[in-house]
């Protein structure tokens, strides 16, 4: 959990340091440097001279390399505290994770602790690992407040790195808090254990037992769906299109015996007479292989083109024969139903007329519509 951290303060101090009763200047000089973002370069060029003036009260120097990016503290003969040198360089390193200034410089207390989690790495999908981390920081910054009030430490969120000061056992405790909820585990758990234990410590009768049974166990259940959803559905129809039915699973032959062993490519070669060949001829084999294989897919190829090209087949002279007779039938069909039809015409036109006789232009008597009616009936 919390050991995963890559960058902490040493252990706590015992002894403090005054100006009487270190009077003998260090032997030799130590320094520490620190590589800052781009983002945060104007910031720490403000704060560059309120923190110089900070340090020099100790004996630090504090210089500020904008062209390599890089920001560093070393000791000078007016260090009196030993101890010093590194309470300025966990300084150095809270403010360049973004770290108010005025927060930052709580860190030179003795009884002050830090720590500087990464949990870039915890989770592998982008999306999850911003859910988890709004997760921790809550509706409006309130969860992070609740575990500053209960843990009693100054927590900051910056990018992928949790930025932790307090005392010794509370930073551990918020860095358990911290992967847990990277880790899926609601914080909101871990604040019901905090309250609880803030309450059985103001109880003197219970200081020497176990709080073990007074605190609340959460158990992670997940409650299985009655209904798959749609992507495990088309997951178990995958498997289901993969597996091969009973009627084509073909039954093994129950024998003692071990199957046979198949030939090695040494043997193979053994067979064909190639393991013989110098590198050479085996170089020539290859080639002449090779360049088959080209031969016949260009062929291939070549044939396929020139299908575009061949012309269709046209009808041969006995078929235009055919053709024509079957459209001389036609015609005639065609000009027997005509001539049918005129005649029918002719009938209805004379049925319709009165039964008188007919003349022709010279006035001479030709025969009558009842005659013409016999005779077209007939």
């Amino acid at each position: 959990m919390a050991d995963e951290a890559s960058t902490s303060s040493s252990g706590p101090r015992s002894v403090k340091f005054t100006k009487e009763d270190f009077k003998h200047p260090l032997l030799e000089e130590s320094s520490f440097a620190v590589i800052f973002p781009k983002y945060i370069e104007r910031s720490l060029v403000e704060t560059l001279p309120y923190l110089q003036e900070l340090l020099s009260a100790h004996g630090i120097v504090c210089s500020l390399d904008r062209v390599e990016g890089s920001l560093s503290v070393r000791t000078t003969r007016k260090t009196f505290d030993p101890y010093m040198i590194i309470k300025a360089r966990d300084l150095i390193a809270l403010l360049v994770r973004s770290v108010p200034f005025s927060q930052a410089t709580r860190i030179l207390e003795d009884d002050m602790h830090y720590e500087i989690f990464r949990i870039g790495n915890v989770v592998s999908s982008k999306d999850t690992f911003r859910t988890r981390r709004d997760r921790l920081l809550g509706p409006s910054g309130n969860t992070l407040k609740a575990i500053e009030l209960l843990t009693e430490t100054y927590v900051l969120v910056q990018g992928k790195t949790v930025s932790v000061m307090g005392n010794y056992k509370a930073v551990r405790e918020v860095g358990n808090i911290v992967f847990d909820c990277m880790k899926n585990i609601h914080p909101v758990y871990h604040i019901k254990r905090l309250m609880v234990k803030r309450e059985l410590i103001k109880d003197e009768k219970l200081v020497g037992e176990d709080w073990e049974r007074f605190l609340p166990k959460f158990k992670k259940n997940v409650p299985k769906t009655l209904k798959p959803t749609g992507k495990k559905n088309k997951l178990l129809q995958a498997q289901k299109e993969r597996e091969p039915t009973a009627d084509k699973k073909k039954k093994k032959d129950d024998t003692p015996f071990p199957p046979e062993q198949l030939p090695r490519k040494i043997d193979q070669q053994l067979e064909t007479g190639e393991y013989f060949l110098s590198p050479h001829e085996k170089a020539a084999v290859a080639h002449k292989k090779k360049m088959e294989k080209q031969i016949s897919k260009s062929v291939d190829r070549f044939t396929k083109r020139q299908e575009a090209f061949v012309a269709p087949d046209e009808p041969t002279d006995a078929a235009n024969d055919d053709d024509k007779k079957k459209k001389k039938k036609k015609r005639k069909r065609d000009d027997l139903g005509q001539d049918t039809e005129d005649a029918a015409a002719l009938g209805r036109k004379l049925r319709n007329q009165k039964t008188k006789p007919l003349h022709d232009s010279k006035g001479d008597r030709v025969v009558t519509a009842d005659e013409a009616r016999d005779y077209l009936g007939a």
